[in-house]
């Protein structure tokens, strides 16, 4: 038994350590594949990755859970670069941005890290637009700068409490078994095949655009570090909306909701419909049968929405002091 037993502990730390090798040997060949395609900034003595295009107004874009700037520069920001400066952003510990200490999965943490990115580089006070877990920071960047926030586009944002647990992966992602050793075990192994599947299904009903897979940059996402601090986030952030949700009615800017009828990752009916009501004046825009992803598949509902958003946020003056 114990001649077993040590074949079993040196077998396992054998395919652990293989294990290890293959995915950084793959970490290291998306970032080769798919470099930063901005400026890495530092704030507070962290690095911040933002890109921008355009001439205009500000407006900032915030991705989604497991996402990147490449969510945007896809095609989006080319169809808004003529009439706004635009900066898609990394959310901290995604793409090229460094994490946030304890605390870094609040929305609110988040958007003050971005803001003093957004200072940094001299935008002012900007229309944001957040899309599924980046609703929630947009929402989180208004309540903590509503007088440097001109308006929100909220697109497919998780933005209330909802009920039941999450997704067999993030329950997995939230034990030290799946920390420790399935996500290595992804890094290493993961499938172009499943890499695909898994963009079908967060696209579901609609289909990815022809391209999307190669240029979004998957295999960033599938970085070891990246993957726990994504699982982290996700996995802590119902009790942050919780707390943020009683603040919406007192938001007073202009807000666009845009949300597909058809998403079951972030349902309408739990976040955007419950949202609409919650802050004054906010217009919600139901997009029938559309699924998460609207703003690849139906682009020119989210940039109509974006223009209506800039239109109203002019008619807000800043204020003045009297003196």
């Amino acid at each position: 038994m114990a001649a077993l037993e040590l074949l079993i502990v040196g077998v396992t730390a054998s395919v652990a350590s293989a294990t290890g090798r293959r995915a950084r040997r793959r970490e290291a060949r998306a970032e080769l594949d798919y470099p930063p395609t901005g400026r890495l900034l530092r704030v507070n003595g962290r690095r911040v990755h933002a890109h921008t295009e355009g001439t205009g107004p500000d407006l900032v874009l915030l991705h989604g859970a497991s996402g990147n700037t490449r969510e945007f520069t896809f095609g989006l920001i080319d169809r808004l670069k003529q009439d706004f400066r635009v900066t898609a952003f990394d959310r901290p510990g995604l793409g090229w941005s460094d994490p946030l200490p304890e605390g870094g999965s609040d929305p609110r943490a988040q958007a003050r890290a971005l803001q003093a990115a957004a200072r940094q580089i001299g935008l002012n006070r900007p229309l944001v637009l957040g899309q599924s877990y980046g609703g929630a920071v947009a929402l989180g960047w208004a309540l903590t700068a509503p007088e440097d926030t001109a308006g929100l586009v909220i697109v497919s944002g998780a933005s209330n409490p909802w009920p039941g647990a999450l997704g067999a992966w993030y329950r997995l992602t939230a034990t030290r078994l799946g920390k420790q050793a399935v996500i290595p075990l992804v890094t290493a192994f993961a499938s172009r095949r499943r890499v695909i599947s898994t963009i079908e299904e967060i696209f579901a009903p609609d289909a990815a655009p022809p391209g999307y897979a190669d240029y979004v940059g998957a295999p960033l996402s599938l970085r070891r570090a990246t993957m726990r601090e994504n699982a982290r986030q996700v996995n802590e952030l119902l009790p942050h909306v919780r707390a943020m949700a009683p603040l919406y009615p007192g938001l007073t800017l202009p807000v666009e909701i845009i949300h597909g009828t058809a998403d079951t990752i972030v349902p309408l009916a739990v976040h955007a419909e419950p949202l609409a009501r919650q802050i004054p004046g906010a217009t919600l825009t139901r997009l029938e049968g559309a699924g998460h992803m609207p703003h690849h598949t139906h682009p020119e509902a989210v940039i109509a929405a974006i223009h209506r958003a800039a239109a109203r946020a002019a008619l807000r003056q800043p204020r003045l002091s009297p003196y």
